[in-house]
Formats: C-alpha cells, structure tokens, sequence
C-alpha cells in the first residue's frame, strides 16, 4: 500500500471518529436529563444495603421512585425512624414513627424435636434438599436447617442455633423479608414487634402425623381456639391461626392449653437465645 493510500485511509477514519463524536454530543445535549438533586441527598441517608426489601432493585431505585413519587417515605423496611426523618426533611414530608418489623420463625423442630428418617447426603442448601426428598427430617413443613435464610441475610442478623434453627438477633432485623424470600417451606415471616403470641409451628398433617414427626407440632386439637374469644384464633387445615387484628394485646394468653407448647409467647431475648429455649 503506497503512502497517498495510507493518508486517504487515516484522514477517513479521523473523519468519521469526528463525525461520530460530533453526533454524540449532540444526542447527548438533546436527550440529557438533569438528575433531581434529592435523589443523592436521600439516597445519603439510605441505608445502601440494597437488600430489596423494598421490592425495588436496591436504595438507589428507591430513593429515584421516591422522589418522582411513585413509592412511600414507609416503602423502605430498613430506615429507622432518624433516617426516615431526614428524608422528610428532604422531601418537605412529615414523617411518620415507623413500627419496627422483625422476622419470626414459624417452626421449633430443632434436631432435637422432630423426627429424623435418616442421613441426608445431598447439597446443603434448603431449596436444594426441600427439592430432592425434604432432608433429613420427616416433617415435610418444617425448617430443613441448612442455613439458607441465614446467608441470605444482608445485615448479619441471623443465625444457625446448635440444635439446627435459625435465631433472629432483633436489635439487627430490620425486616427486609430476604429471608422470608430465601426460604423454601415459608415458615418465616414478618411481624410488627408487638406481636408476640405466635403458633409456632407450620404442619397442616393430620393430629396422627404430626405427632410422629415433631414432638413441638401444633396437633390439631383446637383447645387454644376454644379458649378465646371467638374469632381471634380459627382452625384452617389442621393447624391453629391467629387474627393479629383481634387478637390484641392484653388479652389472656391460652398457651396453657397447648399439650405440645406449639403455642408460644415471645418476650425480649438476647441474639443467642433459641426461639424453642
């Protein structure tokens, strides 16, 4: 290739470089948006965890949603009531107290209390066992034990008790729900902390079956129901609920009844202390 060839070809290319760059920047000019300066300042006083408890991608999608409207100063599980304040201030809102959510296991068949059908030697994962057979253990609706909501935890405020439960440190929970999302038998959920009476337990088996396969198994027997006033607990499919919206504070507990203690009250108790202690 001669040199009048090699100039042709440098002077064409530098032409389109420029053609191009020139074309960009006036796409860019014609189509930037300038970003609302609230979005940083709120996103200042997020959390950044980006755990998705709000149901959005992470903080920054939130406080974009935020200030464009389309989300509630509440969406945001994690703030605390100084964060939330200050986000006001940004927004010209009123801030509400928030309750503070936390994360309750549903279940207190430990190693200790539920019945074992032999050793399980597949991948310890809880989606992972719960798909290929439930486990170890004989009880289909109980915590598997492996841990899966415990790494699914942003905030390090869960872990694995010896007997095989996840244990909830309550001053750390922040009741984002990536542990309810993480785990595959759905025994884990979110309730105001003033909530403290729960049936601990998830079995819908019969009272037979459920009694082989967990000593702290709801049976079925409906004496907790009968013992209150009618409506704020029923009996849906062997297994006894509570109407949190009648059911308010106060009221005589019937944990007495419950022959299995399935049925629990829940005071204060520090991060290394079991659900089932």
């Amino acid at each position: 290739m001669d040199l009048a060839s090699v100039a042709v070809s440098m002077v064409s290319m530098g032409g389109l470089g420029a053609l191009f760059a020139a074309g960009l920047a006036i796409a860019n000019k014609k189509f930037h948006v300038e970003e609302d300066p609230r979005i940083a300042l709120v996103m200042d006083n997020l959390p950044g965890a980006n755990c998705g408890g709000c149901g959005l991608p992470g903080c920054g999608s939130f406080a974009d949603s935020l200030v464009h409207g389309k989300i509630d100063l509440n969406g945001c599980p994690v703030c605390n009531d100084d964060a939330r304040k200050a986000i006001a201030d940004v927004m010209g809102l009123e801030a509400g107290k928030g309750e503070k959510i936390i994360a309750r296991v549903m279940c207190q068949g430990g190693d200790y209390e539920s019945a074992h059908k032999g050793e399980y030697l597949g991948i310890e994962n809880c989606t992972a066992a719960n798909i290929t057979g439930g486990g170890d253990k004989l009880c289909l609706h109980g915590c598997l034990g492996y841990g899966e909501c415990v790494a699914s935890c942003p905030f390090d405020a869960m872990e694995m008790s010896e007997n095989g439960l996840p244990i909830i440190d309550e001053e750390k929970c922040t009741g984002c729900g990536n542990c309810v999302e993480a785990c595959p038998r759905n025994i884990i959920e979110l309730h105001p902390e003033a909530d403290t009476i729960f049936v601990a337990c998830r079995n819908t088996d019969t009272p037979k079956d459920s009694r082989k396969v967990c000593i702290k198994a709801c049976v079925g027997c409906s004496l907790c129901v009968r013992g209150v006033e009618e409506g704020m607990m029923t009996m849906e499919n062997n297994l006894a609920r509570i109407d949190y919206q009648l059911f308010g504070q106060g009221k005589e507990l019937p944990t007495a009844k419950c022959s299995t203690n399935a049925l629990i009250v829940l005071e204060k108790v520090p991060a290394e202390e079991s659900l089932s202690a």
